[in-house]
């Protein structure tokens, strides 16, 4: 089977069965799915809204999601058969609940989940705003998420 690994600002989606991998922290993960085409893809962006300033980029939550449900559809899925599951959005550096308007991972994942309802995409599954980072692995076979705590370790070195 065939495996990608997204960076940030990145998306794929895949006609044929694959494994797409990525790690989050604030930053925030939207697979979709069309169970009867089994074709999906995902995307990774780390800030909620392109402000305008530079290119328009799937970096920004409102670049990445449409260009996923275009990606997903020319890959032979339908839209009004996609289903949505979204990750990440943690407050990972660990010094208590910033407010939310400075927390740029809750904003990612508010972001995320209004965009998608905007889109009348359904979100089955969704763990967000987490207090660690995620690792994910997407089956665009069979819609399935694998994912994966990655706790902070502390050591003292010296």
């Amino acid at each position: 089977m065939h495996h990608h690994n997204l960076m940030m600002g990145q998306l794929y989606a895949s006609a044929g069965p694959c494994t797409i991998t990525t790690v989050l922290g604030s930053c925030v993960a939207v697979c979709l799915w069309d169970q009867s085409a089994a074709v999906g893809g995902l995307n990774h962006f780390m800030l909620p809204r392109w402000d305008g300033n530079g290119l328009p980029s799937p970096r920004y939550g409102n670049i990445a999601i449409p260009k996923l449900i275009e990606a997903v559809v020319a890959a032979g899925g339908r839209r009004s058969r996609l289903v949505a599951k979204v990750f990440g959005g943690g407050n990972v550096l660990g010094q208590g609940e910033p407010p939310p308007r400075f927390n740029v991972g809750f904003r990612n994942a508010d972001y995320a989940l209004q965009a998608l309802a905007l889109e009348e995409i359904p979100v089955v599954a969704q763990r967000i705003k987490p207090d660690h980072g995620t690792k994910i692995a997407f089956e665009t076979g069979s819609g399935e998420v694998i994912l994966r705590v990655l706790r902070k370790i502390e050591c003292q070195l010296g």
